[in-house]
Protein backbone atom coordinates (compact mmCIF):
# COMPACT_ATOMS: atom_id res chain seq x y z
CA UNK A 1 0.00 0.00 0.00
CA UNK A 2 1.35 3.17 -1.01
CA UNK A 3 1.06 6.49 0.94
CA UNK A 4 0.85 9.60 -0.59
CA UNK A 5 1.41 13.31 1.29
CA UNK A 6 0.61 16.67 0.71
CA UNK A 7 3.04 19.05 0.06
CA UNK A 8 4.30 21.46 2.84
CA UNK A 9 2.52 24.63 3.66
CA UNK A 10 2.83 27.59 1.34
CA UNK A 11 3.83 30.09 4.44
CA UNK A 12 7.17 28.37 5.02
CA UNK A 13 9.82 31.07 3.60
CA UNK A 14 12.85 30.11 1.83
CA UNK A 15 15.48 32.76 2.36
CA UNK A 16 12.56 34.98 2.73
CA UNK A 17 10.23 33.71 -0.09
CA UNK A 18 7.12 32.17 0.31
CA UNK A 19 5.77 29.26 -1.64
CA UNK A 20 9.20 28.23 -2.98
CA UNK A 21 9.55 25.44 -0.45
CA UNK A 22 6.25 23.76 -0.91
CA UNK A 23 6.78 23.88 -4.99
CA UNK A 24 9.96 22.01 -4.05
CA UNK A 25 7.99 19.64 -1.90
CA UNK A 26 5.95 19.03 -4.32
CA UNK A 27 8.82 18.16 -6.94
CA UNK A 28 10.66 15.82 -4.11
CA UNK A 29 7.20 14.15 -3.35
CA UNK A 30 6.45 13.65 -6.78
CA UNK A 31 9.89 12.14 -7.79
CA UNK A 32 9.20 9.44 -4.58
CA UNK A 33 5.72 8.75 -6.22
CA UNK A 34 4.29 10.04 -2.49
CA UNK A 35 2.83 13.09 -3.96
CA UNK A 36 -0.74 13.55 -3.45
CA UNK A 37 -2.11 12.58 -6.54
CA UNK A 38 -4.80 16.10 -6.60
CA UNK A 39 -1.30 17.31 -7.30
CA UNK A 40 0.45 15.91 -9.92
CA UNK A 41 -1.50 17.27 -12.96
CA UNK A 42 -1.24 21.04 -12.73
CA UNK A 43 2.65 20.60 -11.60
CA UNK A 44 4.78 23.29 -12.99
CA UNK A 45 1.65 25.74 -13.30
CA UNK A 46 -0.40 27.85 -11.60
CA UNK A 47 1.65 29.25 -8.84
CA UNK A 48 4.59 27.09 -9.62
CA UNK A 49 4.40 28.38 -13.07
CA UNK A 50 4.09 32.35 -11.43
CA UNK A 51 7.07 32.14 -9.23
CA UNK A 52 9.42 30.26 -11.90
CA UNK A 53 8.46 33.22 -14.33
CA UNK A 54 8.81 35.73 -11.24
CA UNK A 55 12.62 34.40 -11.27
CA UNK A 56 13.05 33.95 -14.75
CA UNK A 57 13.79 30.23 -14.51
CA UNK A 58 12.62 27.19 -16.34
CA UNK A 59 10.41 24.86 -14.04
CA UNK A 60 11.72 21.43 -15.62
CA UNK A 61 15.66 22.94 -14.82
CA UNK A 62 14.14 23.99 -11.28
CA UNK A 63 12.77 20.43 -10.56
CA UNK A 64 16.27 18.82 -11.99
CA UNK A 65 18.18 20.88 -9.42
CA UNK A 66 15.75 20.73 -6.61
CA UNK A 67 16.27 16.68 -7.07
CA UNK A 68 20.18 16.98 -7.10
CA UNK A 69 19.96 18.18 -3.63
CA UNK A 70 18.29 18.67 0.07
CA UNK A 71 18.53 22.09 0.36
CA UNK A 72 16.01 24.69 -0.47
CA UNK A 73 18.11 27.23 0.18
CA UNK A 74 20.90 25.73 -2.46
CA UNK A 75 18.07 25.51 -5.02
CA UNK A 76 16.90 29.23 -4.56
CA UNK A 77 20.37 30.68 -4.33
CA UNK A 78 21.07 28.44 -8.10
CA UNK A 79 17.68 30.38 -9.17
CA UNK A 80 18.77 33.92 -8.19
CA UNK A 81 21.69 32.74 -10.35
CA UNK A 82 20.12 31.55 -13.59
CA UNK A 83 17.40 33.96 -13.32
CA UNK A 84 17.58 37.05 -11.54
CA UNK A 85 18.02 37.42 -7.83
CA UNK A 86 15.43 38.90 -5.61
CA UNK A 87 15.71 42.21 -3.69
CA UNK A 88 13.69 42.80 -0.03
CA UNK A 89 11.11 44.78 -2.42
CA UNK A 90 10.64 41.59 -4.43
CA UNK A 91 10.64 39.25 -1.95
CA UNK A 92 7.61 41.60 -0.47
CA UNK A 93 5.83 41.83 -3.51
CA UNK A 94 5.75 37.98 -4.21
CA UNK A 95 4.88 37.57 -0.58
CA UNK A 96 1.77 39.95 -0.87
CA UNK A 97 0.79 38.50 -4.35
CA UNK A 98 0.74 34.92 -2.95
CA UNK A 99 -0.97 35.60 0.36
CA UNK A 100 -3.78 37.53 -0.83
CA UNK A 101 -4.49 35.65 -4.50
CA UNK A 102 -8.26 34.83 -4.64
CA UNK A 103 -9.09 37.57 -2.26
CA UNK A 104 -11.16 39.89 -4.85
CA UNK A 105 -8.90 39.08 -7.97
CA UNK A 106 -8.57 37.08 -11.09
CA UNK A 107 -8.69 33.73 -8.64
CA UNK A 108 -11.78 34.11 -6.37
CA UNK A 109 -14.15 32.11 -8.90
CA UNK A 110 -11.48 29.34 -8.80
CA UNK A 111 -11.29 29.31 -4.81
CA UNK A 112 -15.05 29.36 -4.65
CA UNK A 113 -15.13 26.54 -7.11
CA UNK A 114 -12.22 24.63 -5.04
CA UNK A 115 -14.35 25.58 -1.70
CA UNK A 116 -17.26 23.86 -3.03
CA UNK A 117 -15.75 20.52 -4.09
CA UNK A 118 -14.50 20.38 -0.64
CA UNK A 119 -17.24 20.82 1.15
CA UNK A 120 -15.61 23.95 2.58
CA UNK A 121 -18.09 26.93 0.82
CA UNK A 122 -19.67 28.14 4.20
CA UNK A 123 -16.29 28.94 5.29
CA UNK A 124 -16.28 32.31 4.25
CA UNK A 125 -13.06 33.32 7.06
CA UNK A 126 -11.05 31.26 3.82
CA UNK A 127 -10.69 34.23 2.00
CA UNK A 128 -7.16 33.11 -0.29
CA UNK A 129 -5.64 30.26 -2.15
CA UNK A 130 -2.98 29.49 0.50
CA UNK A 131 -5.89 29.69 3.73
CA UNK A 132 -7.32 27.15 1.46
CA UNK A 133 -4.36 24.68 1.15
CA UNK A 134 -4.17 24.88 4.87
CA UNK A 135 -7.62 23.70 4.98
CA UNK A 136 -8.37 21.71 2.42
CA UNK A 137 -4.66 19.60 3.25
CA UNK A 138 -5.83 19.22 7.18
CA UNK A 139 -3.34 21.82 8.98
CA UNK A 140 -6.27 23.54 10.12
CA UNK A 141 -9.23 22.75 10.76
Amino acid sequence: MSTTSYPISAYVETLGVRYFARMLSKIRLHATGSLHPDFVENMGGGLDLRLCDFLRVDYAELATQTLATTSDEEVLNWAFGQGRELNETDKLLWNHYVTKLGWRDQVSESLANRKLSSGLQDRDDIMTMIEYFEYDEGRKS
